[in-house]
């Protein structure tokens, strides 16, 4: 199943895999992203969702097929260029530098993959990201001070600091309560009204119901559904691979109810 068309795609993967040794960690996966779109990117764990970024980021090199951004092949880039090009990510574990400010932090990204002149360009552009994220008041603070949910503003700040054309947001809401998790959509939504193209990578239903429009899964490092979220989790494939029959039955029911 796939609705994605690929003919002004910002990001587009064909046919790509990814092997540590023996292991086949992405096999043959293919999809395209459009300009602006907010799409999810779901599988349980071990699905491959985290090496997936990591290959499109140039972390790690694809064992084959292309990766195209904006029409040129991308495959071979290293993370700095990636960041350059307006490709950026957060981390699943975020790991700020612990002794640096909030305001050093963001201003570091803006300077690896910004495009920032100088450093007082990188840090007006810092200064920027942490208004946005409301982290302003906080910019002199050691960022080892910070709760985690602060930490993951902070690593949204660093990533906005660069100014992204694709941001791929690996679980971003990962351990936070239910006020923060729907601060962190707002900050989601308002990233998206910016034009960035988002690919959020999320275990919570709930938030890449509510993000997302078009839904991605990975199982075992294949992809095994594209299309509008609404069809995806009632796609029998998908429900057996990752939801669960439990989610299902509750899914059925609210729909019918």
């Amino acid at each position: 199943m796939s609705t994605s068309t690929t003919g002004d795609a910002i990001l587009k993967l064909d046919g790509v895999s990814k092997t540590f040794g023996g292991l086949k960690a992405l096999t043959d996966v293919s999809f395209a992203l459009q300009p602006g779109e907010v799409v999810g990117l779901i599988g349980p764990n071990g699905a491959g969702k985290t090496t997936l970024v990591n290959v499109v980021t140039g972390n790690l090199r694809p064992s084959s097929g292309s990766i195209l951004f904006e029409g040129k092949d991308v495959a071979a880039q290293k993370p700095h260029e990636a960041a350059r090009r307006g490709l950026a990510r957060t981390f699943q574990i975020v790991q700020p530098f612990p002794q640096m400010t909030v305001l050093e932090n963001v201003t570091a990204g803006a300077l690896f993959g910004g495009g920032a002149a100088s450093v007082g360009d990188a840090r007006d552009m810092a200064r920027t990201s942490l208004d946005f994220v409301g982290l302003a008041p906080l910019a002199d603070r050691p960022a080892a001070q910070l709760a985690l949910a602060a930490r993951k503003r902070l690593e949204l700040a660093k990533s906005l600091a660069m100014n992204p054309k694709v941001l791929m947001l690996d679980e971003v809401n990962a351990g936070l309560n239910s006020s923060e998790i729907d601060g962190a959509l707002a900050l989601i939504r308002s990233i998206a009204e910016r034009g960035v193209t988002v690919l959020i990578i999320e275990h919570l239903m709930k938030v890449v119901l509510s993000l997302s429009k078009r839904l991605l899964v990975l199982h075992h490092g294949q992809m095994i559904a594209d299309g509008p979220s609404r069809e995806i989790v009632a796609d029998e494939r998908v429900i057996e691979a990752y939801l669960g029959q439990k989610y299902a039955a509750k899914l059925k029911e609210r729909h019918h109810g």
